[in-house]
């Protein structure tokens, strides 16, 4: 039997075995193994999956990942994003659409401290839902703002997507985080537009609240500028040099968490539970890139990720209809494996055949961002509808009826993105040289 064979057959037992519900980290782990195994000798793939287990646990890079996603779980069981959110309810809160608008602004800020999207979901859920409901807003609008908007979190850094790619693909993730920002603030600027446009197009989706004093709007613009604050001297260090990712990391965990106890919202037990999510997201996401790992090296000696270039490149196609098949790959991926996981599996596969074809990877990188937030918002696999679903309670038809506009903004942005990559690579290129 060819190595390509054994790669292929690896390939539909790896689909097979997720299918039963065992973990994609555990499936390519077994599947790495194995097919390690096969094509050379049990000894040499025992060897390889702990070399490859002990090297990932144990390197320096990773270790960006659980001091991101620790930042933001301090800053979500703090009342950080409570105060941030209050804080643009004062100034946005008596337009159409105010407390909607409110949300996107609250949860745009808060993605700027946070590494993790569910987190962000999680947070605005327990938060903004029963504010919007308390005001009379329709269920629709407020559920799906907050399913959407957490979403920003792919592109807004600390992105913990664009961090996996880039050691993934060893591209600079300093550089992919400058991609991000204006991607991601163009994605919430659409989010508002389109909630401003509902409302005032349907005027009994969301009554408008009464508008603040001025002097009430300056008294909790603090909680917006100690945000920004953190934000500058995160990504501005790692802009210019100053510290590498993981020293980023260091740096903005221990600012929020100064500014959580300045704020008197630090305890002990808030520390613990944030211990706890972090360290369990951290492992999850460390254990799928170091089985994602051995099968890279189980794929890399059947060569089916250089014959995949070669037959995509191939094609009798322009470059840019084989990119878009690419991207629908992904999309179709995600909805059925979860997205970060597949983006992870997929990611080594298809990068030779980007790079090939010439496209940029930063823009690469961004553009997947862009297609798991698709991913993460439709059926079956919508882990941000599932989370406002369990708790809210809100019934998924209503929370997909108000994601569906947002859902469409996400599509032209991408399509945005694609006419006009410079969106993403210019503050890179400015910023970092070309």
């Amino acid at each position: 039997m060819s190595e390509v064979m054994v790669g292929l057959i690896g390939l539909v037992v790896l689909l097979c075995l997720f299918l039963t519900g065992i973990e994609l980290s555990f499936c390519m782990t077994i599947v790495g193994f194995i097919g390690f195994a096969y094509l050379n000798s049990f000894s040499s793939a025992a060897n390889l999956v702990v070399k490859d287990f002990f090297d990932t646990f144990t390197s320096y890079g990773y270790t960006v990942i659980p001091l991101f996603v620790l930042m933001g779980q301090i800053a979500s069981n703090s009342d950080i994003a409570k105060r941030l959110y209050m804080a643009a309810h004062k100034w946005v809160g008596h337009v159409p659409g105010g407390l909607a608008m409110t949300t996107i602004a609250g949860a745009t800020i808060f993605k700027a401290m946070c590494g993790s999207t569910l987190a962000t979901v999680a947070t605005f859920s327990g938060i903004a839902i029963p504010e919007m409901e308390r005001y009379g807003y329709d269920k629709r609008l407020s559920a799906g703002v907050v399913a959407s908007v957490g979403t920003i979190g792919m592109l807004i850094p600390p992105s913990i997507v664009l961090i996996i790619y880039g050691i993934i693909v060893e591209q600079s993730i300093g550089r992919l985080f400058l991609a991000g920002i204006v991607p991601g603030l163009i994605i919430s600027l659409f989010f508002m537009c389109i909630a401003y446009a509902w409302v005032t197009i349907k005027p009994a989706m969301a009554p408008r609240a009464e508008k603040e004093p001025w002097r009430e709007r300056w008294r909790v613009l603090p909680d917006f500028l100690w945000v920004a604050v953190i934000f500058i001297v995160v990504i501005g260090g790692l802009m210019t040099g100053k510290f590498s990712p993981t020293e980023a990391g260091t740096i903005g965990t221990i600012a929020v968490l100064i500014l959580a106890a300045v704020k008197r919202q630090a305890n002990f037990k808030m520390l613990i539970k944030s211990w706890d999510e972090s360290l369990r997201t951290a492992v999850m996401t460390l254990l799928l890139i170091a089985g994602s790992v051995v099968l890279g090296h189980f794929l890399a000696i059947t060569e089916i990720p250089f014959i995949a270039a070669d037959w995509t490149t191939g094609l009798p196609l322009p470059r840019w209809l084989i990119m878009v098949l690419i991207i629908i790959v992904y999309l179709i991926g995600g909805s059925f494996i979860d997205d970060l996981a597949f983006m992870i599996l997929a990611t080594p596969i298809f990068y030779p055949a980007v790079i090939k074809l010439g496209y940029d990877p930063i823009w690469f990188g961004i553009m997947i961002g862009i297609t798991i937030m698709i991913g993460v918002l439709i059926p079956p696999v919508a882990i941000c509808v599932f989370i406002v679903k369990n708790i809210t309670g809100i019934p998924f038809n209503i929370i997909y009826k108000g994601v569906l506009p947002f859902l469409l903004s996400l599509v032209a942005c991408a399509l945005l993105l694609f006419l006009f990559p410079e969106i993403a690579t210019f503050l890179p290129d400015l910023f970092m040289g070309k």
